[in-house]
């Protein structure tokens, strides 16, 4: 029985093409249903620093909690898994968020070994800023050499193959800018270890965020 999906559309997944240079990518602009839009930014979860948070160490919202049920189902998997031609099969999921960013955010990146998929999920309602749209990029040394930019909306998805010159970033922007990142990453051991990571820089940020406010 085919799983229904309420808030994800697969459909748009399934119509996509794979985008083969610089590195397998595909961008979806309408990966999220927009009726959707207003509940989730609603519970999306209180996010007062930079950086990327595990949902364990996050409150959110009945709207956001659903849309998490969804990014892990085995529907979409399978869906990702085809669209790519990997075995996803016994890939653990990590999912980390990001409300915030800083001026020093979106240095030209790739993604850990450990991960085989990256999805950048967008919540935000509208982007004007010049900044804070990512750059699927050429090169590792020139941000301005890319193949396309992509608002942060609500809705836009960009997934990608990690590879070793899956290079990405965006221009400095500093404020609000809602992002869900999944993985699919080696094994257990592997996800564990993200977790652990950013666990720690959570809770060093939540007591820099009390320092800053006495």
């Amino acid at each position: 029985m085919k799983e229904e999906l309420a808030i994800v559309n697969l459909n748009s997944l399934s119509r996509s093409q794979i985008q083969e240079e610089p590195f397998p990518h595909v961008v979806l602009t309408d990966f999220l249903r927009p009726e959707f839009a207003g509940n989730i930014n609603r519970d999306f979860p209180e996010i007062k620093s930079g950086g990327s948070y595990p949902l364990q160490v996050l409150k959110y919202g009945k709207a956001f909690e659903q849309l998490i049920g969804e990014l892990q189902s085995p529907a979409l998997k399978a869906a990702i898994a085809g669209k790519f031609k990997i075995d996803l099969d016994d890939r653990s999921t990590l999912i980390t968020v990001r409300g915030l960013a800083k001026e020093r955010d979106g240095q030209i990146h790739t993604d850990t070994k450990s991960k085989f998929v990256t999805m950048l999920l967008y919540l935000n309602p509208a982007w004007e800023a010049p900044g804070g749209r990512l750059r699927i990029l050429r090169s590792e040394n020139n941000l301005d050499d890319y193949v396309v930019e992509i608002p942060p909306t609500f809705g836009t998805c960009v997934l990608f193959k990690v590879t070793e010159n899956c290079w990405h970033g965006h221009k400095s922007f500093s404020g609000m800018r809602r992002v869900l990142q999944l993985n699919y990453v080696r094994d257990e051991a592997a996800m564990n270890w993200s977790l652990r990571r950013h666990r720690i820089s959570a809770r060093v940020k939540s007591m820099l965020q009390g320092f800053s406010n006495h």
